[in-house]
């Protein structure tokens, strides 16, 4: 992780639209239910899941590639840490990933240096509701 905890709430205030990787249809999952939560407070969101779905109203993508630009410059991913590599690749592929968000229980400290390596901004192992109720 790159980004220094004094950082997190200027990140919130400045990425207010971002997509959501792994947003499950499944309403009782985290993957779910914390981009409801950030939607609720004000931020827009869509999300990427290999099944298209439109549990909860939000735009499904595919893949990273597909999401529009502006919702991509902020990533937040729920995928297991041994699956963080996968993610870098596409991130980097893609182009655009400015900030990369792994979800509390998420870390994967090599794949993390390569996404730093290549300028974007790491926050892992913390969770968006906890992050948000700690600054508004």
């Amino acid at each position: 992780m790159n980004v220094k905890d004094s950082e997190i709430k200027a990140l919130l205030e400045k990425y207010k639209k971002f997509s959501v990787y792994g947003l499950s249809p499944d309403v009782t999952k985290a993957s779910h239910y914390v981009p409801a939560y950030m939607r609720d407070h004000g931020w827009d969101m869509v999300g990427t899941y290999p099944k298209k779905h439109e549990t909860g109203g939000f735009k499904i993508y595919s893949s990273l590639a597909e999401v529009p630009a502006e919702y991509r410059k902020f990533v937040d991913v729920f995928r297991s840490s041994d699956r963080i590599d996968e993610v870098v690749d596409e991130a980097l592929a893609v182009g655009g990933v400015e900030v990369l968000w792994l979800q509390l229980g998420i870390a994967n400290p090599e794949a993390e240096a390569r996404a730093e390596k290549a300028g974007i901004k790491v926050v892992s192992n913390r969770c968006l509701i906890i992050e948000h109720k700690k600054y508004f």
